[in-house]
């Protein structure tokens, strides 16, 4: 009876899982068909994004469309995607290239995987007056292996350091992602510096993402009235933080803006555990890049079904399912 009880589990544990990879497909077309619409207007006759002097096997929307699917699914690791393809989704895609073309090839479709993302974020962001500004640590390695790390090193300007982590209260060797978006947690835009960099100095930055007439609301680590006045001057952006403590003139943070605040941490926890933010394969930065926007513009395109089949915008589990 025991015995019995166990393999069911295991056969039903089994089912559900190729189960959820037979929908790759299904989810694969979706990406594609939005993908197409978006770029109607850019693509060659052969279905491509870029002139190449030989047709290859898939489209560039196919790799974008494929990379999204993957990221989506939960599926960050291309070794293990392509094994899945190879061997349980064969039939379903002839035109498979080889891991090692996909990947190149994705790198090289990097601004296009941004206009995509920008494309659809700005049609759903229309109206929109209130923003959130966070950061979020991107390790690339343990912090053990700080000294003998090689990966994303091409240049000095652009390497990872160590930094500090208020919300883990630890040290970590990598990058901070810098994310604005909407009240209602839609993209806005995104900057990658070192790990080292306080958030504070990554204000004047905000005057290159076209933010303009709005409210932006940010932690203390955004505090400074030097930045806060120089935002309103240039882009009339109201920039809203926390006092501090012992700040002469201390004022309670407005509670509406607590509450507000509290969607971007939700994102950055889906980002997490969904898409695996701070999960690491890429050895160069391009591919770090490559990787951190093809998991949000995931999140983008899961909001955009959403929207379209009149579900809860933020349940992006389930965005799939129709």
């Amino acid at each position: 009876m025991h015995s019995t009880v166990i393999q069911y589990i295991r056969c039903s544990f089994y089912h559900k899982k190729t189960s959820a990879m037979h929908n790759l497909r299904s989810n694969f077309d979706k990406f594609l068909v939005l993908t197409k619409s978006v770029f109607k207007d850019r693509i060659y006759d052969t279905g491509n994004l870029i002139f190449y002097p030989n047709k290859p096997k898939m489209t560039d929307c196919e790799i974008i469309a494929l990379s999204l699917t993957s990221e989506s699914l939960g599926i960050d690791s291309e070794n293990y995607l392509f094994g899945k393809l190879k061997n349980d989704h064969s039939p379903d895609f002839p035109n498979l290239i080889d891991r090692s073309n996909y990947n190149r090839r994705r790198k090289k479709l990097y601004l296009f995987v941004e206009l995509l993302n920008q494309t659809v974020a700005d049609n759903m962001n229309l109206g929109e007056d209130v923003f959130i500004v966070d950061s979020i640590p991107v390790p690339i390695c343990k912090l053990a292996r700080e000294k003998q790390v090689k990966i994303c090193k091409e240049q000095y300007e652009t390497a990872p350091d160590k930094g500090y982590s208020a919300v883990n209260k630890s040290y970590y060797y990598g990058y901070k992602l810098h994310l604005i978006t909407s009240v209602r947690g839609i993209f806005h835009s995104m900057d990658l510096t070192k790990a080292s960099v306080h958030d504070v100095h990554f204000l004047p930055q905000l005057k290159f993402t076209g933010l303009n007439n709005c409210t932006l609301v940010a932690d203390k680590g955004y505090l400074s009235s030097e930045y806060q006045l120089d935002l309103f001057t240039n882009c009339h952006v109201n920039l809203k933080t926390p006092s501090r403590s012992n700040q002469k003139n201390f004022k309670p943070f407005e509670p509406v803006y607590r509450r507000v605040r509290k969607r971007i941490e939700t994102l950055f926890a889906q980002l997490c555990d969904q898409f695996m933010l701070k999960r690491n394969y890429a050895k160069s930065l391009l591919g770090l890049s490559v990787r951190l926007l093809t998991k949000i513009t995931g999140v983008t395109l899961l909001q955009f079904l959403n929207t379209q089949n009149d579900k809860p915008l933020n349940h992006l589990k389930y965005a799939l399912a129709s």
